[in-house]
């Protein structure tokens, strides 16, 4: 998902924020962990009436993995990138790691470049590269890197001051 907060008036500066697609809310991923725990406990428990006595110990088991490895999914999703763009600097910052690249906008390039299955975004200025969006989908990254030349294109023709 791509979000531009453009400048203000009279202020040559626009931010993009770029962070993952989510489906479920935090409430909805609570939800449906406790779905899926009664749906395995109810089924272990018919097991265990059958006579499988560990049908139950083995669904709280998966039980607990599975809600483990949605939270871990989930909470990818918490990455997020800032682009802030104005006439002296282009600055992506990686959030929550907090690493950041600084740029100088008129000598910045934006380039689509075929990488292993996929298309990646690259910013390269001064012999450095640096991968934008890499969570995006194609279309979004294709998205992406117009805004971004469209954004510097009108950066660099406005008077320095």
């Amino acid at each position: 998902m791509i979000v531009l907060r453009p400048a203000a008036a009279g202020l040559p500066c626009a931010t993009l924020w770029l962070k993952p697609n989510r489906a479920l809310s935090r409430r909805d991923l609570r939800r449906l962990i406790m779905v899926l725990a009664a749906l395995a406990l109810t089924t272990a428990g018919l097991g265990a009436w059958q006579g499988n006595v560990f049908a139950p110990l083995f669904a709280l088991v998966e039980s607990s993995a599975v809600a483990f490895a949605l939270g871990v999914a989930w909470r990818a999703g918490d990455r997020s990138e800032r682009i802030t763009l104005d006439t002296s600097s282009l600055e992506v910052q990686s959030l929550p790691a907090r690493r950041s690249a600084r740029f100088q906008p008129y000598w910045v390039r934006v380039q689509l470049k075929e990488g292993t299955g996929r298309r990646r975004l690259l910013l390269s200025s001064h012999g450095r590269e640096l991968e934008i969006g890499a969570f995006l989908n194609e279309g979004e990254r294709a998205e992406l890197s117009k805004r971004l030349m469209v954004l510097l294109a009108e950066i660099n023709h406005q008077p320095r001051r």
